[in-house]
């Protein structure tokens, strides 16, 4: 089941106090981005985070839930209707992250 663009718009609206907070189409799904790095993605109509330590640590009992087969396990944010929580959710994560890979430069 692909995610609805319906969902996105809500999560979008619910994470609009961070900069930088872009997303990418991928298959029916959105990966989600703050800054560059990848934070996570919305997965049928779910919102799931990487399972870094900061997130970890900020939503010990939430769920693990893979977002497609044969994928790694994500964390399952379920106070998505708390704004505060998700800026310092997302702001503690942020320092864990890969940071985005330089663009290499076009070719002529």
């Amino acid at each position: 089941m692909a995610s609805s663009k319906e969902y996105l718009d809500f999560v979008l609206e619910q994470l609009s106090g961070l900069d930088g907070i872009s997303y990418r189409p991928m298959m029916g799904e959105y990966i989600l981005y703050c800054q560059g790095r990848v934070i996570g993605g919305i997965y049928d109509d779910r919102f799931l985070v990487k399972p870094v330590k900061a997130a970890v640590e900020r939503m010990p009992d939430a769920l693990r839930e893979l977002p497609y087969e044969g994928a790694k396990e994500m964390l399952l944010v379920d106070r998505i209707e708390d704004p505060d929580f998700l800026r310092e959710l997302i702001g503690a994560m942020l320092p864990e992250l890969p940071a985005p890979k330089p663009k290499a430069p076009k070719r002529a």
